[in-house]
C-alpha cells in the first residue's frame, strides 16, 4: 500500500481551551492509540492534511512527532456540521506481523452484459473495510463486472483476494445493473423482429362420400 508522509507536534496541554487555541491556528487536534491506554495526543496543521483526507485514495500514514516516526493509518474523522472542517482524527498504529483494518477504494473494471444490454450500472459502495498483514493491504479492491447481468447485483460476498479478509458485511451490495426503460425497449424490439414461429398446419378436410 502507499504511503504518505505528516508531521505532528505532540500535545502537552489537553484542555479544552487548549483545543480551542489549536483549531483557531488552523490545526487539529489528533490521537495515536496504543496498547495499554498509551495514547499520543499532537497536532497537524489542517492543510497538512489536504491529500490525506480529501481523496478516495487509502494510505499507511509516516506520522512524524518531534523526530520519531510512526506507522499508522487513520480510522476516525470528525467534521465540523456545518463548515465540514476538520475536527478532530484518530488514528493506529501499524505493526509487522499483525493484521490492519482499514477502508480502501472499490475499482469497477470491465464492460457489463447489463450495460450492454441498455441497463445503467449503479455503484452503491464505493470503500470496503478490509484487514490484512501491512505487507499485503491492497491500495485498492478491483471489481470485475463484464459479466453481470441486466437486473443483477454484485454482493460483498461474491468477493475474494489473496490474504484479505473483506470485514464489511457479506450482504452489502457493491454494485448492480437497473433495468432501465431503454432495456425494456430493446427487449421489445428484439421480440418484435424475432420471426413468428409456423403455424400448425390444417388438418386435411374429410372426403366426402
Amino acid at each position: 500500500m502507499k504511503t504518505i508522509e505528516l508531521k505532528g507536534t505532540v500535545r502537552t496541554s489537553l484542555t479544552k481551551v487548549a483545543v480551542k487555541q489549536l483549531r483557531k491556528n488552523a490545526e487539529v487536534p489528533c490521537v495515536l492509540y496504543g496498547e495499554k491506554g498509551e495514547n499520543l495526543h499532537f497536532a497537524v496543521v489542517e492543510r497538512d492534511l489536504k491529500n490525506l483526507v480529501y481523496t478516495p485514495n487509502a494510505y499507511l500514514v509516516k506520522l512524524s512527532l518531534d523526530g520519531k516516526v510512526h506507522t499508522a493509518v487513520m480510522r476516525e474523522i470528525q467534521f465540523h456540521p456545518v463548515t465540514d472542517r476538520i475536527l478532530h482524527i484518530d488514528f493506529y498504529p501499524v505493526q509487522e506481523g499483525r493484521p490492519v483494518a482499514i477502508d480502501v477504494p472499490v475499482i469497477i473494471e470491465g464492460n457489463s452484459e447489463g450495460v450492454r444490454a441498455g441497463g445503467k450500472l449503479h455503484v452503491v459502495t464505493r470503500r470496503l473495510k478490509i484487514s490484512a498483514l501491512p505487507k499485503d493491504l491492497p491500495d485498492s479492491l478491483q471489481v470485475d463486472i463484464s459479466n453481470l447481468q441486466l437486473g443483477k447485483t454484485i454482493v460483498v460476498g461474491d468477493l475474494s483476494y489473496p490474504n484479505v479478509n473483506i470485514i464489511t458485511p457479506k450482504a452489502t451490495i457493491v454494485c448492480a445493473v437497473k433495468v432501465t426503460r431503454a432495456a425494456v425497449q430493446q427487449t421489445a424490439a428484439a421480440d418484435a423482429t424475432a420471426p413468428a414461429a409456423a403455424a400448425p398446419a390444417a388438418a386435411p378436410e374429410a372426403k366426402k362420400k
